[in-house]
């Protein structure tokens, strides 16, 4: 854009001319985002854009236009100024993300031990919970089969009751019968086992 076109931008900008300040926009962004490009090291790149740099100063800049408390000469003084606020955004991002970027570190030099462990149960914990599950409906009478399903599917006492018609005190009784015929049978084996 040369400078003469510039000139009259900014005298439309300078009256509130919201048009003028889309078309001020369109003709520096290009020029702000290679001034963030240039400051932004490898490693942040991946967090952030240079367009949300950009255009966040061009929210405020937009803002302080439209109330009426900013004014420049000449498309140069408005040039170096949105270059220097956009410098000024960019050092407030970067500190903002380097806290974050020095926490982190890649999942290839990461120790096994301080990996975060998986929210799944492992596959010993399922078979072990498939084996459990086989024994409850070994122990349990056929009749109470449904309950031990809904139980599994995490029913409460209460709802267990409201689908399969018995009270909630029975549905707690044999719950509690089956838990404590389980806890037997596993004890036996081992008592069993024993010299």
């Amino acid at each position: 854009m040369s400078t003469e076109t510039l000139d009259t931008l900014l005298k439309k900008l300078n009256g509130g001319d919201a048009a003028a300040a889309q078309e001020a926009f369109i003709a520096y962004e290009p020029y702000l985002r290679k001034v963030v490009r240039r400051l932004l090291p490898l490693k942040l790149r991946p967090k952030f854009d240079s367009i949300d740099v950009v255009q966040s100063v061009y929210a405020d800049v937009l803002t302080a236009f439209r109330d009426g408390g900013m004014r420049f000469g000449t498309a140069a003084q408005l040039r170096a100024f949105l270059t220097k606020a956009t410098r000024n955004r960019f050092i407030d991002r970067f500190r903002q993300h380097q806290r974050d970027a020095r926490a982190e570190r890649p999942l290839f030099d990461t120790p096994a031990e301080s990996m975060p462990h998986s929210p799944q149960p492992r596959p010993s914990e399922n078979a072990q919970a498939g084996e459990t599950w086989d024994r409850l409906l070994a122990l349990c009478p056929p009749q109470h089969a449904e309950l031990l399903r809904l139980r599994r599917q995490g029913a409460s006492a209460g709802e267990i009751a409201a689908r399969t018609g018995m009270h909630e005190g029975s549905v707690r009784r044999i719950l509690r019968e089956l838990s404590i015929r389980l806890a037997c049978s596993s004890a036996a084996p081992a008592e069993s086992a024993r010299p």
